[in-house]
């Protein structure tokens, strides 16, 4: 039977660099010492721990497991917690019985991680990364329960959704992921609706239609709000309502005053937007390349060019939002947040700026720059690469330099056979003839895009999470073997090698270890623990960016193609499957948290809701037909008639089109209002969890109060309290003779 383990502490013994003789041996002095200390600190906490060699060189990991009667009081010093910071909780003073209040899983490896890394004042150890007391420990993970994941991944044959039920995640994985899936699952649902309306606009009505619009608007606001009330529903039902009041402070936490982070984020604040300005010029100098320079390039190679800009943005932007990402942690740690959750929350929010920007920018500057401006645009660089030679040189070698070599070698010697005999051979590799131009622009470049974002991204962001991993670990599997073969065979095997790191509990006093001794059953499950210490961490922001990106993409802009909510909807079932997927087979088991809300995302949700009712107003005023108005004549007519049917130039309709925004964002705050207003009554008002929520805390308080013998004295026999009266009052004629009925009495007789 493999032995019960809670957490693995991955400890690295020695570094990475070949280092000197002296700086090893000092190295791995201060590794020993270290990892000496671990264990005194985790046997004396009342834990279980064993350090084992890892799968590569100068690791450890360190096997903690929790006795019984060591979480019985972490459970009972929980409660007690909870109680006290007016958490919903059963009676802190009963005897905690493991075997009738059945511990979950999930609660169980949180409450054994909690103590672990959390600082020695809020009552735990103080062993996390990130510490400068623990250097050393590279990460601390948990094992998967395979059986489990095994049953959650045959529950996707069944018939009702797909996966084993909430509470069945939240028992294994905790209340973040559970409420994951619920979010993921609840905007599924809400999916089905809009979808249908969509396909049903799609085919019967012109596009751009006014009343899809502000469907669509409805269906966004209404779900931002909805799902406000049921997470609070669901926080309520999982006793996790005001779970942020017993989080416990972030081990790199240090004391300051407030208005010090409250600086530092002021101070952030430019910096991010210095990253989104660069960003913002960045695509949108891609974007003119891509819609306008390659269309009027006709010289040879021009098939290759037009994938210079994908090729651009797929090497270009990730680079620049990994270098963001990495400015943007160090912000966030200078900040110095108390609490994980608001730490995680001011990183959210900056990633998904440019994150963000990135999504949404190209469909904006298709609708607003492409459509309206596109033929002014495109005359605009006929014009320059007519007076400007050098211009036109220089964009003709920058596009060179984008294309394969082989294709590069055959336009240089063109180009340089032409330019021999004209010195303005530059232009003739360009389309310079104006209406031969316009024809070049595409009047559906808006729907493309849609389609693409929604249908081909979405397969390819698919790939990315289920098949990609197993191409990544074959190739790193293939690696090691090239390595330790190439290794063996330079007979380096036992010189070039680097030493790992022995200690007192990993071999004995005849330097053989127990691994040499072991079964065949723990080395299977030494095996299984490597395997998933290789895994990458899970990280549950890149599942809810997805999810809120499409969101997005649905409320902004499928005003513009109205399929693509049912796009959406066909990607979430199978998102659905695919998480699940991901969490059982390619990552490390996620940590277990307590949280009674998406954070910073429902934030996100209710701004981009907000931003829906500006880009559909836009849009709709932009091209909707009128088929009253007089047309002006654009090679987009066909696709976006009512910029075609306005007497006005598009510099006066864009204006007049920002007007309608503005107001219509207005209009999204009195829609939110009513929205709220009858969605709290239909929802929260008199429901269980309203009525649970107000009861538990008092019941609570009643239960405690009995336990420590306090009366209740509105409970108390109305007899004893006269008898008690009766004594109190005796020797005291004041209150014997009542003269009330002798007085009703004489009224009697004298009527």
């Amino acid at each position: 039977m493999a032995p019960e383990v809670d957490l693995i502490l991955v400890f690295r013994s020695s570094s990475a660099k070949v280092l000197p003789r002296r700086d090893a041996r000092e190295n791995a002095r201060q590794a020993e010492r270290q990892y000496t200390r671990l264990l005194e600190i985790l046997k004396g906490a009342g834990l279980r721990a064993v350090g084992k060699r890892g799968e590569n060189d100068g690791q450890l990991l360190v096997l903690v497991s929790c006795p019984r009667s060591t979480l019985v009081r972490l459970a009972q010093r929980e409660r007690h917690s909870d109680f006290i910071c007016g958490l919903p909780t059963a009676n802190p003073t009963a005897a905690l019985d493991l075997d009738s209040m059945s511990l979950s899983a999930a609660d169980r490896l949180r409450l054994v991680y909690t103590y672990v890394t959390s600082t020695i004042t809020d009552g735990g150890l103080g062993i996390a990364t990130g510490s400068s007391n623990w250097d050393r420990i590279e990460s601390v993970m948990m094992l998967h329960d395979n059986k489990f994941n095994e049953e959650w991944i045959r529950s996707w044959t069944r018939k009702e959704l797909g996966f084993v039920t909430l509470t069945e995640i939240r028992k294994q994985f905790g209340e973040a992921i559970a409420l994951y899936f619920a979010f993921l699952s609840y905007y599924t649902k809400y999916l089905i609706f809009i979808s249908a309306v969509g396909a049903h606009f799609y085919f019967f009505h012109e596009a751009y239609s006014a009343t899809y619009s502000i469907v669509l608007l409805l269906w966004s606001t209404t779900f931002v709000e909805s799902w406000r009330i049921r997470q609070r529903l669901l926080s309520v039902r999982w006793r996790t309502r005001g779970s942020f009041r017993v989080e416990k402070r972030r081990a790199q936490y240090e004391r300051s005053s407030w208005w010090k982070k409250d600086l530092r984020m002021m101070a952030s604040a430019p910096v991010i937007m210095l990253f989104v300005a660069i960003l913002a010029a960045l695509l949108f100098l891609v974007f003119i390349f891509e819609a306008f320079i390659t269309d009027l390039y006709t010289g040879p190679g021009n098939r290759f060019v037009s994938f210079a800009p994908t090729i651009i943005v797929s090497l270009v932007v990730p680079r620049f939002l990994s270098i963001y990402h990495t400015y943007a942690v160090h912000m966030t740690n200078w900040e110095n947040h108390g609490h994980q959750s608001t730490h995680d929350a001011s990183l959210t929010i900056k990633s998904f700026a440019l994150a963000g920007l990135v999504d949404y920018l190209g469909l904006a500057l298709s609708a607003f720059v492409y459509v309206p401006f596109g033929e002014e645009t495109m005359a605009l660089v006929q014009r320059m690469i007519e007076k400007e030679p050098a211009a036109s040189r220089k964009l003709t070698s920058s596009l060179y330099s984008a294309l394969p070599s082989r294709a590069t070698a055959k336009l240089v010697t063109a180009t340089a056979t032409t330019s021999s005999k004209n010195s303005t051979a530059g232009r003739s590799f360009w389309e310079m003839d104006v209406m031969s131009a316009r024809k070049k622009l595409s009047p559906t470049r808006l729907q493309d895009q849609m389609f693409a974002i929604t249908v081909t991204n979405q397969a390819v962001n698919a790939f990315l999470e289920i098949g990609l991993p197993y191409v990544l670990r074959a190739v790193a599997v293939v690696r090691r073997r090239g390595l330790r073969s190439g290794t063996s065979a330079n007979g380096t095997a036992s010189t070039g090698k680097k030493k790992r790191v022995s200690f007192e509990d990993e071999a004995g006093k005849d330097g053989k270890g127990p691994s040499r001794e072991k079964g065949s059953e723990e080395r299977a499950f030494m095996e299984e623990v490597w395997r998933q210490v290789a895994l990458p961490p899970y990280e549950l922001f890149t599942d809810y960016n997805e999810m809120v990106t499409q969101f997005g993409y649905v409320a902004l802009w499928s005003t513009i193609w109205p399929l693509a909510p049912l796009m959406a909807l066909t990607n979430n079932w199978f998102e659905l499957r695919s998480d699940a997927f991901k969490i059982a087979k390619h990552v490390r088991r996620p940590i277990p948290a307590r949280t009674d809300t998406i954070g910073p995302w429902l934030d996100t949700l209710q701004f981009l809701a907000w931003l829906a009712f500006l880009t559909n107003s836009a849009l709709v005023y932009l091209f909707r037909p009128l088929d009253h108005c007089k047309a002006i004549g654009t090679s987009l007519d066909h696709s976006h008639k009512h910029l075609a049917s306005r007497a006005a130039g598009p510099r006066e309709i864009l204006a007049a089109a920002l007007l309608v925004a503005l107001g219509a964002s207005h209009g999204y705050i009195l829609v939110r209002v009513a929205v709220r207003h009858v969605l709290e009554r239909l929802m929260w008002r008199g429901s269980v969890e309203e009525r649970e929520a107000e009861s538990v805390e008092t019941a609570v308080k009643e239960e405690y109060l009995r336990n420590l013998g306090v009366a209740d004295v509105a409970s108390a026999g109305v007899g004893e309290i006269a008898e008690a009266d009766a004594k109190e009052s005796e020797g005291d004629s004041f209150w014997i003779y009542d003269e009330g009925m002798d007085e009703l009495s004489r009224e009697t007789k004298e009527s």
